[in-house]
């Protein structure tokens, strides 16, 4: 009897050395590894922050011992999720000011500061996200109401878009070289795109640890939506710094792809520390402005603008500036990331882009927006190697005004996500938050239903120019990092990749996308970074 249990032990004892080690095994999954048959598994092993397989529940617990185990309960798991598009330090001033997206009027503004005034007495204002498109009347607004209500602490309110400016004239006292060039805009306190430079030059801001505070809030909401990456689109150097200490610090969790703005003081910066990689933290691109946005009319468009025919939008930088920062790019081996949102403005980016592709076929030019294109143009982004980055957000957002901008014939060239697909073979999806809400799974409804969360329009806008859920979700996960230069570390649940994921709490499908859905547990590089439930 004896003998039978020393035969009994050895054998379990011999099948445990056998067993490979793992760090952590999640199993009782429905595991989507987004590789290129869109796979699918039960369980996943990983150690030292990478996946080692996943596979059949049976066969992941038979091959692996673990460290760790987590029963997931059926639910759904799934890459981390990328926002190809964001504006990080936006949301946090817009956090420490006055958030006016609510607002459905200009009084509901002027309420709004009033309230944010009686409560944090600060000695300036700042605002952001007015949209006189969800007002009773789409005009752009003046500051007299605005001057009269505030005499005497300067304020300074940012459309939703970033792309015009609306301050007071306690905030104009201050400027002192005024230019005649710019008299309306000292006339009515609105300064749209490069204006806003004017009154910018002497507006107070809020100190590094305000940002630093709210930067981590905002991380924290992005991991809670299994957000695991980010492409900040269009740093300075004070901010890059910043960035750079919270990485440092080791309190920075989420990866930052951080673009550049495309100016002389980042171009000295960029050219002194060539590509930038850290723990969290890359840069490699610069970001550069040609035109405005559409619901400011500074979109460049061919024609003009249907409800301003005396208007076709604004080129904020020159051919010949668009073409020395190709070439600056090119030299530095960075990425030049354009955007570029009306069809004038598309079609100067991708005629410079072809003159790159002859020197570089491999570079991966992006444009950011890409959100009107004339179909003639649109082969282009094929011939020349461009990455579409869009928010798909967008488009449910402002398809009820942008018909009066473009007319319903120019319509059709708007927001055209899978025809952008069709052309590149890859798209990247972002939410230009806190233009749009961050939520990732409102970008899957826009781009896959195209519909808002009261599922408006009926039907769906454009609903040729949906892109299937397989496809959606790679334009989140596995795309944007190709798009970032990351496509041999992660995206996909493939093995040797990062296992970076999130279990999500609501199962989803093409038919059904609910946008009240979160993280229940959010992973980098294998540790927890997030649980809903702590």
């Amino acid at each position: 009897m004896k003998l039978l249990y020393v035969v009994i032990f050895m054998a379990v004892f011999s099948s445990c050395m056998k067993r490979k080690y793992a760090d952590l095994v999640i199993h009782n999954a429905v595991i989507h590894v987004l590789d290129e048959n869109n796979s699918t598994g039960e369980a996943m092993a990983v150690r030292d922050g990478k996946v080692l397989e996943v596979g059949p529940e049976r066969q992941i617990l038979n091959k692996y011992r673990w460290g760790k185990s987590i029963d997931a309960q059926k639910k759904h798991i799934y890459p981390g999720f990328t926002d190809a598009h964001t504006h990080l330090f936006s949301l946090a001033k817009q956090n420490l000011g006055v958030d006016l997206t609510q607002c459905r009027s200009i009084e509901d503004m002027f309420d709004s500061i009033s309230n944010y005034e009686n409560i944090k007495k600060r000695h300036f204002i700042i605002g952001r996200g007015w949209n006189q498109t969800t007002w009773p009347r789409d005009a752009m607004p003046t500051n007299d109401r605005l001057s009269e209500l505030f005499p005497d602490i300067p304020v300074a309110l940012y459309r939703i878009d970033g792309h015009a400016l609306l301050v007071n004239d306690a905030l104009l006292e201050q400027i002192k070289d005024r230019s005649p060039i710019m008299r309306a805009s000292f006339d009515t306190g609105l300064f749209i795109d490069d204006a806003m430079a004017i009154p910018e030059a002497v507006m107070r801001d809020y100190d590094g640890a305000e940002y630093r505070a709210q930067l981590l809030e905002i991380q924290q909401q992005l991991l809670h939506f299994g957000i695991t990456s980010v492409h900040e689109a269009g740093i300075n150097a004070q901010q890059f710094n910043m960035l750079k200490a919270l990485d440092h610090s080791k309190r920075l969790q989420v990866d930052i792809y951080a673009m550049l703005m495309a100016n002389e003081e980042n171009f000295a910066l960029a050219s002194r520390m060539k590509h930038y990689s850290s723990d969290h933290l890359s840069v490699r691109s610069f970001k550069l402005l040609l035109d405005g946005a559409l619901g400011s009319r500074g979109a460049l468009l061919k024609q003009p603008y249907l409800d301003e025919p005396q208007h076709r939008g604004l080129l904020l930088a020159s051919p010949q500036e668009l073409t020395k920062w190709v070439e600056r790019s090119l030299y530095l081996d960075y990425q030049l990331n354009v955007h570029a949102i009306g069809d004038s403005a598309n079609k100067y980016a991708l005629l410079a882009f072809k003159k790159a592709f002859i020197t570089k076929p491999d570079h991966r030019w992006r444009i950011e927006h890409a959100q009107t294109v004339d179909p003639q143009d649109l082969h282009w982004f094929k011939d020349y190697a461009v990455f579409p980055s869009v928010q798909p957000t967008h488009a449910t957002s402002d398809y009820a005004w942008a018909l009066n901008r473009l007319g319903s014939k120019r319509l059709l060239t708007a927001y055209t996500y899978q025809s952008l697909l069709e052309q590149f073979g890859m798209i990247a999806f972002g939410t230009d938050f806190p233009v749009e809400s961050m939520n990732p799974f409102l970008t899957l409804r826009s781009a896959v239903l195209r519909v808002t969360p009261k599922g408006m329009p009926q039907g769906g806008f454009q609903r040729s120019e949906s892109v299937n859920l397989d496809n959606a979700l790679k334009a989140m996960t596995v795309w944007p990092q190709f798009a970032s230069f990351s496509e041999s570390k992660k995206g996909s649940l493939t093995e040797g990749m990062e296992a970076t994921f999130f279990i999500a709490e609501k199962a989803f499908n093409e038919a059904n996308i609910p946008e009240d859905n979160w993280s229940r547990m959010t992973f980098i590089r294998g540790r927890k970074v997030y649980d809903s439930e702590e």
